[in-house]
């Protein structure tokens, strides 16, 4: 599994800084998904998201006591 989650930056997880209101989120979240849909480069295959997904939550799973 890739132990490296450089793909992931904090912009694609969170809205930047607090969303005054629901119609802003949406805003935000429209915007990301449209810029998703009009990226040229080829598709990622399943297989390989779900592992840098894993790799990610592994890398920040709190140790068990």
């Amino acid at each position: 599994m890739p132990e490296d989650d450089s793909n992931f930056p904090d912009s694609d997880y969170a809205p930047p800084g607090p969303i005054p209101s629901p119609e802003a989120y949406d805003a935000w979240f429209r915007a990301k998904i449209e810029k998703a849909l009009a990226d040229p480069r080829p598709s990622i295959p399943h297989e390989v998201v779900m592992a840098q997904v894993q790799a990610l939550l592994d890398r920040h799973k709190k140790p068990q006591d």
